[in-house]
């Protein structure tokens, strides 16, 4: 008994020193400062810690650490003292954070991937500073570059330079607004000098070159064509006092002193990128596979026992595998999407169409045509008020005007035909181009500037033209004024006229105008300007013509094409898919795609379609169709910024939601500032679908859960057809034919309810 009792004394005691040995040692490694070598401690696949690492050449990592890699907020100091401080993902920075460079340059904004990518700041050692958009470590999207020069640039940027529309304002306040291209002034655009001086016209290269505006400060003015090496300059010079007041003034002088000090500043460079510091994390797993290995096989010759805190990988589960002693976890295909990388497609290498030039058979009609433009944009007129009078959209309300070859007192001389010209509801067109946020010399500028017009393609069946500017913001279509007179025999003699597309814009115009001045985020077709060109002598011919916003001005490639109406009867492409192309605008039973947009986006996407459809349906028109077209990104990570919604205001997503990087939603808007609105530049994930049968009832295919991210364009188009006697006996005679609900030709009510059934099916919610 009195052994018992001894042995149980011994025992207690040992216990208890064991205990307290154990605790000692604990306080000591929680208490002294250590930093833990990478392959120090096992952590359970999956498991996120705070953690401090020493890696391999000296580099340290402080923060949050899954899988051998850091994930979740972290500190990454760079042995030459390069820092980084913010997000990471998977071993990536990847979201928010800030890059210092040892200069003492630094950046702070959106990462992906380790490139800088998004909204961020750059602030240069020598004081120059850039706050914009940035894509793959390029400033490209829009942003404001402040020079350590004092020059300040802000506008368009593409792959680091200056691209699109912008303004460059100079130390010494000269400063210059309009469009660029690889750094350098190029396009139409406006210098103004600190003197008063103004130029306005077309740039290349830097320098003036074509058509152009020399006015001085004051009112005095020099009109005509610009070239540096001057062989074919000409133009003429209007004074502001005595119109026999000679010009003592050579053009030549902009060119050699005026434009002699206006330096593009370059900005500084950046030593080193923050994905070349990115650190090659399955090299260094590799170097740990091989030491564990090895403690692995002296810990087995010396006999040791180990605890739970060694996991034996043969104990992993099915849902994970092992490469090298590493347990990596598969990604679960219940809770994970498929994230493609661009599909690959044909190159197109030239513009769309054919360029107008000498010997075309629309050569004159073209000059005829920019000539006119020129003269109603440029003539002087009353100043602008939202608020119109009746009598504005009154039919008779149109001005015509006489262009002989020779030049009269209102127009100048030129070298095509003898015309007349006419507008139609001037006022109004001129106030819908203030609506639309269009600049009256930008506008004319892309019109008639010095490159041509180029022609789509051959007349379809409406026997109808269509024209782009070289620059993509407009196109210009003509029309006809009325088709088909009928007379119907019945109890009252009456004759019916089939409306044309120009009568019905005529019709609509006060209505129209009413809901685009009430719905800035409309997606019907923009209209700016309703002319006509009378030619004289014995042809008398008349062509009459409007102009429209193009939908598709991007510098994006617009990669696939959809024109949908919701119908099915002759709803597919002509074109075998072999011979498909970016180019190709395919058709509704073509779909093979439906279209997320973020909440607050997608809301706001329905209410505008119920309202456009309301105002379509009310004017009794029909057959008209949204017109898609979509831009294929990259793979894009999950772990992005959220896309701005129409409030500005962001929209909480769930951590685990596929989101768009800041930086892409740039290029190129109808309103020069703006750069994501409703149908443009919109960022989007796009859903790859499959059609279960060739059966037309199916419009919209079964979602295959593959998805890719996507930069949209769409806008309703063709919205001047009514429902008049033409496509009443299209109605009638193809429902005897086909089934009535699959034809296009319905009467406006069952049009309008068919389309949005059709597309809130295309379009919806990502959730």
């Amino acid at each position: 008994m009195s052994k018992k009792l001894g042995f149980r004394k011994a025992l207690e005691t040992r216990l208890k020193k064991s205990q307290v040995a154990a605790k000692k040692k604990a306080i000591s490694i929680f208490t002294a400062m250590s930093v833990a070598h990478v392959d120090d401690e096992e952590l359970t696949p999956g498991e996120v810690r705070n953690i401090e690492k020493a890696l391999p050449r000296g580099d340290i990592y402080t923060g949050q650490w899954c899988d051998n890699l850091p994930h979740g907020d972290g500190k990454y100091l760079w042995t030459d003292g390069c820092m980084y401080v913010g997000e990471w993902y998977k071993g990536k920075m990847t979201g928010k954070g800030k890059f210092s460079w040892p200069s003492g340059a630094t950046y702070e904004g959106e990462f992906k991937s380790g490139f800088m990518d998004g909204k961020g700041t750059y602030t240069g050692c020598s004081g120059d500073t850039y706050k914009g958009s940035w894509v793959m470590n390029f400033k490209q999207g829009e942003g404001a570059h402040s020079f350590s020069s004092g020059d300040r640039y802000e506008g368009e940027w593409r792959r680091g330079l200056p691209d699109g529309q912008g303004r460059y304002q100079w130390k010494n306040g000269n400063h210059y607004m309009g469009q660029w291209r690889n750094g350098l002034m190029h396009g139409n655009g406006t210098m103004i000098w600190s003197n008063g001086n103004r130029y306005d016209g077309s740039w290349e290269d830097g320098f003036p070159r074509g058509n152009g505006n020399f006015k001085w400060p004051d009112g005095s003015l020099y009109v005509g064509i610009w070239t540096k090496d001057g062989k074919d300059q000409n133009g003429t010079y209007y004074p502001a006092g005595s119109p026999s007041e000679n010009l003592d003034w050579d053009p030549q002088q902009v060119f050699l002193e005026d434009l002699k000090d206006a330096k593009i500043c370059t900005g500084e460079n950046v030593s080193i990128l923050p994905s070349q510091k990115m650190p090659n994390w399955s090299a260094m797993a590799n170097k740990r596979s091989e030491g564990r290995q090895r403690r692995m096989v002296d810990r087995k010759s010396k006999n040791l026992s180990y605890g739970s805190d060694i996991t034996d990988v043969s104990t992993a589960g099915e849902g994970d595998s092992k490469v090298e002693d590493v347990v990596v976890r598969k990604p679960n295909p219940e809770n994970s999407d498929i994230r493609q990388s661009r599909p690959q497609f044909k190159k197109i290498m030239k513009k769309q169409g054919q360029a107008i030039s000498k010997g075309h058979k629309h050569y004159d009609l073209m000059l005829n045509l920019q000539l006119g433009i020129r003269h109603s944009v440029g003539r002087p007129g009353p100043v602008v008020s939202l608020d119109l009078r009746p009598s504005a959209f009154d039919p008779k309300e149109k001005v015509w005007t006489k262009f002989p070859p020779e030049g009269s007192k209102h127009t100048p001389p030129h070298q095509s035909c003898d015309f007349r010209w006419k507008d139609y509801c001037p006022l109004v067109f001129r106030t819908l181009r203030k609506l639309f946020n269009v600049d009256a010399a930008d506008y004319m500028l892309s019109i008639c500037g010095n490159d041509a017009l180029r022609e789509l393609s051959s007349p379809g069946k409406s026997g109808m033209f269509f024209y782009l500017t070289n620059d993509d913001r407009y196109m210009i279509k003509t029309m006809k004024k009325a088709e088909v007179k009928m007379t119907i025999v019945g109890p009252h003699q009456s004759e019916v006229h089939e409306f044309s597309d120009f009568r019905v814009l005529i019709r609509m115009l006060p209505a129209y105008y009413n809901h685009v001045r009430s719905f800035q985020n409309t997606l019907v077709t923009k209209f700016f300007g309703l002319h006509c060109v009378k030619l004289t002598g014995t042809s008398q011919k008349k062509v009459r013509f409007v102009i429209m916003e193009n939908l598709f001005c991007t510098h994006y490639a617009i990669h696939r094409r959809f024109d949908l109406k919701g119908s099915s009867h002759g709803r597919t492409s002509s074109k075998p898919e072999s011979e498909v192309d970016p180019t190709t605008t395919l058709k509704d039973l073509d779909l093979n795609y439906i279209f997320r947009l973020q909440k607050l986006w997608f809301q706001e996407f329905c209410r505008q379609v119920d309202r456009d459809c309301d105002f379509l349906e009310q004017e009794r028109i029909m057959d008209y169709s949204l017109l898609i077209g979509f831009h294929f990104r990259e793979v894009s990570s999950p772990c992005g910024s959220d896309v701005p919604t129409p409030t500005g205001n962001q929209d909480p997503l769930t951590e685990d939601a596929p989101r768009l990087s800041q930086a892409s939603k740039d290029q190129f808007p109808s309103d020069r500032w703006s750069s994501v609105r409703l149908g443009t530049n919109m960022p989007a994930r796009a859903e790859k679908t499959v059609r279960k049968s060739d059966s037309d009832s199916q419009l919209v295919g079964e979602p295959t859960g593959v998805f890719y991210d996507v930069i949209l364009f769409f806008g309703i188009i063709d919205i001047l057809q009514d429902y008049d006697i033409t496509k009443k006996l299209e109605h009638a005679y193809k429902s005897m034919q086909y089934d009535p609900t699959s034809i296009s030709a319905v009467d406006p009510k069952q049009y309008s309810k068919r389309f949005r059934d059709f597309i809130f099916k295309v379009f919806v919610e990502d959730t």
